[in-house]
């Protein structure tokens, strides 16, 4: 019997236009109807996760930036911030990496310091609540910081995780997609979330499914009983997690999910 189900959005989820499918509300919403929990599991901030669910916000479990932030009906259950001395290290050393921009990730809000394109457009696209700042330093000790995501203009697994990971040991610095990686506590990820959640609502793992496409997904995806990647997932995910849908431009993931939707009213008949 499925309990929950996780997804990822961008290359997954969603299209290559980055739209959700039209029919995910009306599957969302039967979803809860038959207390199944759905979770739109992102590197996306909370303030844009909501306003991309919005007719069905009060019936998902948010799983936010890449996990380290986790709210349900407005509320936080779980948060993992980096501290802030960590925080400083990590801007150091990423402004000593060229072709590399920094933004920092908080429960409220991004901040960023380049409108540079193409950053600060798909900074802006992804993070609803994107603040322009002088100097992040600034920043801290304002709100917690959940993450530290990282554009590179030369691509992600070309350049940063080939030389964030030696400088910035004893956080967690992880691919999540072609142009970014992502800067965050040791334990702060999807799976971590999952975990959290199946310990706090009592549900096995056998009864959670998930879907990714990129490196950020893995520990969810582990974390669950039924797991399954894109057909258009990062190689090298696609080679640890081998069942695999469609391709996101096919809608792979909501296909499958109307499946097993069809399997849950089967159950509960």
């Amino acid at each position: 019997m499925i309990r929950f189900i996780a997804t990822d959005l961008d290359g997954t989820l969603l299209d290559n236009e980055r739209r959700l499918p039209d029919e995910i509300f009306d599957v969302v919403t039967e979803l809860d109807r038959y207390g199944v929990l759905f979770a739109p599991a992102s590197g996306r901030q909370y303030a844009n996760l909501v306003k991309l669910f919005a007719p069905v916000a009060d019936k998902c479990m948010f799983l936010c930036e890449n996990g380290a932030l986790v709210k349900y009906k407005g509320q936080t259950l779980y948060l993992n911030p980096i501290p802030d001395g960590e925080i400083v290290r990590a801007l150091d050393e990423i402004r000593a990496i060229p072709h590399l921009y920094p933004m920092l990730c908080g429960p409220e809000n991004a901040y960023v310091e380049s409108n540079e394109q193409p950053f600060y457009g798909l900074a802006a696209h992804s993070y609803t609540n994107c603040v322009l700042t002088e100097n992040l330093n600034g920043v801290i000790g304002k709100e917690q910081i959940c993450k530290i995501a990282v554009y590179d203009e030369l691509g992600s697994a070309v350049n940063c995780i080939k030389k964030l990971p030696q400088r910035l040991s004893g956080l967690r610095i992880i691919l999540s997609g072609a142009d970014w990686c992502d800067v965050s506590a040791p334990n702060a990820d999807k799976g971590a979330a999952v975990r959290f959640l199946r310990e706090t609502f009592a549900i096995k793992r056998e009864e959670c499914v998930a879907f990714g496409d990129h490196m950020n997904d893995y520990e969810m995806l582990t974390e669950c009983g039924t797991a399954y990647v894109t057909e258009n997932a990062y190689p090298p995910l696609k080679k640890m997690i081998r069942n695999t849908v469609p391709s996101n431009r096919e809608g792979g993931v909501i296909r499958k999910i109307k499946e097993i939707l069809r399997t849950v009213r089967e159950e509960r008949a």
